[in-house]
C-alpha cells in the first residue's frame, strides 16, 4: 500500500517541480529585460496569403516600460493609403484583462477592443490583438517541458479565460539572456494553430536582445505574417501622456 501511495504521488511531485521550474525560467527572462525605459522602432509588415501573394505595410511603434504594471505601446500605420493613420494603443496589465483601443481615421473615432474580441486578427495579419501585449509573468501558469542544450522549453497556460489560446510552448535561449527563440500557439480546441519565430537578433545597450525579424505562420490557414524591425531607439523621454487616447488620435492624423 505504501508503494502504491508513493507511485501515485510521484506525478504530483514532478508536476509541482516542473511548474516551479517553468515559473523560474519566465521570471529570469523577465528580469533580463528590465530597465530599458522606453523605445521606438520602425517596422514593415509583410502579409502572405495561402496562394503565396504578398502585400506590405509600414508602421511605427513606441513603447513605455511600466514599473508596477505591464508596458504601454502604440502602433501607427504609415502606409499604404487604405490603412494610413490607423493606430492601436495597448495597456498590458499584469493581472486582469488588458486595455486596447483602435483609432480609425476614416471615421475619426477611437474604438475600444473588448476582451472577448482580442483573439481576433490584428489588421488582417496572423497576429491577434492579444499578441500585441507585453509578456507579463503573471499572465500564465507554467510547466517546464525539457532542455535541449541552451534551449529551455516551457508550456504556458493563459490565466485569462477569454484568451484565444489554450496554451503556448515557448523556447528560451538561456545563453542569450533568456531571449525567446520561438513560440507555438494552440487554439481553443488544443490544436497547433501558429508558430512565431524570432530571428536576426541584435543586442542593444549591451544587454537587451531584440529580434529584427518575427515570422508568424498559421498552420491551419497556410497564411504568414512577417515583421521586420529597424532603427531601434532607447532612452527616449516618453511619458504616460504619449500613450493617452488623445495621443492615439494625434498619431493617426
Amino acid at each position: 500500500m505504501k508503494k502504491l501511495i508513493i507511485t501515485l504521488a510521484l506525478p504530483l511531485i514532478f508536476g509541482s517541480v516542473n511548474g516551479q521550474k517553468g515559473l523560474e525560467i519566465a521570471k529570469a527572462a523577465d528580469k533580463a529585460d528590465i530597465g530599458w525605459g522606453s523605445s521606438t522602432v520602425e517596422l514593415n509588415m509583410s502579409l502572405k496569403n495561402k496562394n503565396g501573394q504578398t502585400s506590405s505595410r509600414s508602421m511605427s511603434n513606441k513603447t513605455l516600460e511600466m514599473k508596477d504594471d505591464g508596458d504601454k505601446s502604440m502602433i501607427t500605420f504609415n502606409s499604404p493609403a487604405d490603412v494610413k493613420g490607423t493606430a492601436t494603443l495597448t495597456y498590458t496589465h499584469r493581472e486582469g484583462p488588458d486595455d486596447q483601443w483602435l483609432y480609425l481615421p476614416a471615421i475619426a473615432r477611437v474604438k475600444r477592443i473588448s476582451s472577448s474580441n482580442k483573439s481576433g486578427p490584428f489588421m488582417g495579419s496572423e497576429f491577434a490583438y492579444e499578441d500585441l501585449s507585453s509578456q507579463e509573468v503573471e499572465k500564465y501558469t507554467y510547466k517546464f517541458i525539457e532542455q535541449k542544450g541552451s534551449m529551455l522549453i516551457v508550456e504556458q497556460i493563459p490565466t485569462d479565460p477569454k484568451s484565444g489560446y489554450t496554451k503556448r510552448i515557448v523556447t528560451y535561449n538561456k545563453d542569450k539572456g533568456y531571449r525567446i527563440e520561438n513560440t507555438e500557439f494552440y487554439d481553443r480546441k488544443g490544436s497547433h494553430l501558429k508558430t512565431l519565430k524570432f530571428t536576426d537578433y541584435e543586442q542593444y545597450l549591451g544587454k537587451y536582445w531584440r529580434a529584427s525579424t518575427m515570422t508568424m505562420v498559421n498552420h491551419q490557414s497556410n497564411k504568414e505574417t512577417r515583421l521586420v524591425f529597424k532603427d531601434y531607439k532607447f532612452g527616449l523621454k516618453l511619458t504616460d501622456e504619449d500613450f493617452s487616447q488623445n495621443a492615439l488620435k494625434r498619431a493617426g492624423n
